[in-house]
């Protein structure tokens, strides 16, 4: 019978690189079987991120345009953001709204917490359904005003299909929130 994965012991755990955005930490390892391995991974920093699936109404979704860095591209894709010191998860949820979109949220349905790349970023997102909204606007952060897109919930296979359509984890709310809705 085997036995249940034991977590290995961290020996060593240092920064081996920073930039403005990002640390990245070596850490020694030293696993159950005596193998002892270097690892590489990008330090948690903040206290996690959401994203939202706004409901507009039954029958329409609101998603955002906004410009990619990594990609040098624009692309579609629903609300998000970091949560700020002392804001529940919902709080930024509807926060972050109110920043993007215009609108703030009566009713959050959590759908799920993720790990975005467990293997060498220890960061959460937390998904959420956002319903009964309400025409609400804060200040944002973003660098010019987002495109909003009302994308009728019935159109969800044609979303899939959309060529800036391509974040892995608004992939991932989509389909979440299509077992939920029961579309």
């Amino acid at each position: 019978m085997d036995k249940p994965n034991q977590l290995p012991e961290i020996l060593s755990l240092s920064v081996s690189a920073q930039s403005r955005l990002f640390t990245i930490e070596q850490v020694e390892l030293k696993f159950s079987n005596g193998v002892e391995r270097q690892y590489e991974r990008m330090r948690s920093g903040g206290h996690g991120a959401v994203m939202v699936v706004p409901l507009l109404d039954e029958k329409t979704m609101l998603l955002i345009r906004e410009y990619a860095c990594g990609t040098h591209t624009y692309e579609l894709g629903f609300v998000k953001g970091l949560i700020d010191p002392g804001e529940t998860p919902e709080q930024a949820a509807n926060r972050e709204l109110q920043e993007e979109i215009g609108y703030g949220a009566s009713k959050f349905t959590k759908l799920k917490s993720l790990a975005m790349a467990p293997t060498y970023f220890g960061s959460t997102m937390h998904i959420f359904i956002a319903e009964e909204l309400y025409e609400q606007r804060l200040e944002g952060d973003e660098p010019e005003p987002l495109e909003v897109v009302q994308w009728p919930l019935a159109g969800i296979d044609n979303l899939m299909v959309q060529q800036d359509f391509n974040d892995a984890r608004c992939v991932a709310a989509l389909l979440m929130a299509q077992t939920r809705l029961a579309i």
